[in-house]
């Protein structure tokens, strides 16, 4: 059956039971029958029931009170709810409304914990209409926050600086056949502009709304919403370095996407990944750190934790590009690209344990310093395997004309542009072991090894140059014709030395290499005279049997037939071409001007084939690569 009575509201039931409960107490003391004790026990009770009276008409009073004062907020919040605009896109006063409307409701909030609330009844009802109009207004901070970030947000668009690696254009094939002498053409700079560091800091909101931000921080934290805050937060500003990335043109390529990548596509991505590198840890990032600090550096860890929460997935996917950059094969071409990856890697490691010092962002610097040993160990492996490849490099035939092998330009170019890594060669090699009977470096009596000729670089670079030597060596044996063969180890020396004279591989092989080599080319150069032209100048002897006629007849023979093969062979140094023709001039003309001078009287002008002058232009066409036969020669 409804009990249709009506229930008397708690505060009212109270002063009831207050009331009788001291009627009671009043009856019982007239008692006369009662002891004494228990009359005492009587009289504190009626004390403290007087007691109870006076705190609950208080507490009646102070209610009123607070619900009057939560009204008025309520009026505040509730009102926004139903405008379409945003606060703070409304003007500075309305937002301040706002956010006092907020604070009195913590205030209600904080006078109603120090009061005594009833499961039911007014005050309960009073706290329970607090906390929704809390969590209302927290909502619409959120919101307003998000909106704040996203319309204020500041991007910068640093132009893209091409890294002009020396190393544009070095390829590899496994006959070290695919090479271009030109590419140290290119300049370098690595040490100019690229190198420079880009530290400084960007406003990555538009400084003017970071006072609204903190105060938003500071209600929601004073709300106990800092972590809906930093949530709200933490989403917007990584979603802004996704985007960035994306202006960026930083694509997000997996370990299988990099690896079938092709070498020229994959060295763009990287010289373009070595540039991201650099603007996210030393701008970007440094910048969103000072943000976090900006807004949330009164709250304890939570710029920390805001902070590494924003760059985390962006930072690791930027290391596992690298990564798969160390998985790949290490191709002698790939050595720059690693070189110039390990160096950005650790101009940037400070920066790197700065951002992520604390404990929470310990993986990421973990994983930033796993990369960089990686790429270290990467590289030296790539480097070692270069000298293996050198040493191992076999042909089958004779490269054509005795010219410069593709080997020696490979290996010489690629050499020409590891001194601008030396420090970091030095670095990595130091304690890989080299054998020392390859690397030596012969000095003059009293001359000190210098510091660059003595560094693991250096040892490391004449090793190679041995090795290449000793391949030249084994090369020049697949010519039959030993005039060749020096013509062939003349041109390779001759262009060793060369690009070490002129480079500043100078510094690391020192004067006292390039001295021994000059002699060596040099004497290649002596052999090739003698072995060629001793046999024919020997057709002018007398030997006692041969007539001049003959002598004329076998010399011009043997002349020709050095014309005709020596004019495919090929010196493409002119200097060089012009000394050597000098010198078989020296060795040829003037016996020939002398056989000719003292039997001219003695043979007929029809029996003399060539005059001293016709010789003499005719040597003018040896070594020039362009095989000639005496009908078409510039004989004069």
């Amino acid at each position: 059956m409804c009990n249709c009575q009506t229930i008397m509201p708690s505060y009212e039931a109270e002063q009831h039971i207050i009331a009788a409960t001291q009627h009671i107490l009043k009856a019982l003391g007239a008692s006369k029958n009662l002891s004494d004790e228990f009359k005492r026990v009587l009289t504190e009770l009626d004390s403290h029931l007087s007691t109870m009276t006076i705190i609950t008409e208080t507490e009646g009073g102070r209610f009123s009170e607070i619900e009057e004062q939560l009204k008025h907020a309520e009026r505040k919040i509730i009102r926004w709810e139903s405008d379409p605009c945003l606060i703070w896109d409304s003007g500075p006063m309305e937002a301040t409304e706002y956010l006092q409307a907020v604070n009195e409701i913590l205030i209600v909030i904080e006078s109603l914990g120090g009061l005594s609330l009833s499961e039911n009844g007014k005050p309960k009802e009073i706290a329970l209409r607090a906390q929704n109009a809390l969590q209302r207004a927290m909502s619409r901070l959120e919101e307003e926050l998000c909106h704040i970030l996203f319309q204020h947000k500041q991007y910068f668009k640093p132009q893209y600086v091409l890294l002009h690696s020396r190393a544009e254009g070095v390829f590899y094939d496994e006959s070290f056949a695919s090479v271009e002498d030109e590419i140290v053409d290119e300049t370098s700079q690595r040490d100019g502009e690229d190198r420079e560091s880009a530290e400084c800091y960007l406003d990555l909101v538009d400084p003017c709304v970071i006072p609204n931000i903190k105060s938003i921080a500071n209600v929601m934290s004073a709300s106990n919403y800092i972590q809906e805050f930093c949530e709200a937060f933490i989403d917007i500003q990584r979603e802004a370095l996704y985007e960035y990335l994306s202006v960026l043109e930083m694509e997000k390529l997996s370990i299988e996407d990099v690896l079938k990548l092709e070498w020229d596509c994959l060295s763009r991505k990287i010289k373009k990944w070595i540039w991201i590198m650099k603007v996210i840890i030393s701008v970007y990032l440094a910048s969103e750190k000072r943000l976090c600090d900006q807004i949330l550096g009164d709250f304890g860890s939570f710029n920390s934790f805001c902070f590494i929460e924003i760059s985390k997935d962006s930072v690791l996917c930027l290391l596992n590009f690298g990564q798969a950059i160390t998985t790949g094969p290490q191709k002698p071409e790939k050595l720059f690209r690693l070189l110039d990856m390990y160096e950005i890697m650790a101009d940037l490691h400070l920066e790197m344990d700065s951002l992520f010092s604390e404990d929470n962002g310990s993986f990421i610097r973990i994983e930033y310093h796993k990369l960089l040993s990686g790429l270290g160990a990467s590289a030296r492996e790539t480097f070692m395997r270069f000298g293996n490849a050198i040493a191992s490099d076999a042909s089958i035939r004779p490269f054509p004309g005795g010219g410069i092998h593709p080997l020696v330009k490979y290996v010489m170019n690629y050499m020409r542009l590891l001194p601008d890594y030396c420090d970091t060669f030095n670095l990595l090699l130091k304690d890989q072991d080299i054998d020392e009977s390859n690397a030596v470096v012969e000095i003059d009596n009293g001359q000190d090894f210098s510091s660059s000729t003595s560094c693991p670089m250096a040892y490391h670079l004449r090793s190679i140059a041995s090795s290449l030597e000793s391949n030249l060596i084994d090369k020049s044996k697949l010519y039959k014709d030993d005039s060749l063969q020096y013509i062939f180890l003349m041109n390779n020396i001759h262009y060793m030395v060369k690009k070490v004279k002129d480079s500043d591989l100078r510094l690391f092989f020192g004067d006292e290499w390039i001295r021994k080599h000059i002699g060596k080319f040099q004497q290649h150069a002596t052999s090739y005279v003698r072995a060629t032209w001793s046999s024919v100048v020997s057709m002018l002897r007398d030997d006692g049997n041969t007539n001049l006629k003959e002598r004329y007849r076998r010399f011009s023979i043997a002349f020709e037939e050095v014309y005709k093969n020596q004019t495919r062979w090929c010196i493409p140094d002119l200097q060089l071409r012009e000394d050597l023709q000098i010198s078989t001039s020296q060795k040829v003309i003037p016996a020939y001007r002398n056989f000719v001078g003292i039997n001219n009287r003695n043979v007929s002008d029809k029996h003399v084939k060539y005059t001293t002058d016709d010789l003499e232009e005719l040597l003018l066409d040896l070594f020039v690569g362009s095989p000639r036969s005496l009908h078409n020669s510039r004989r004069r």
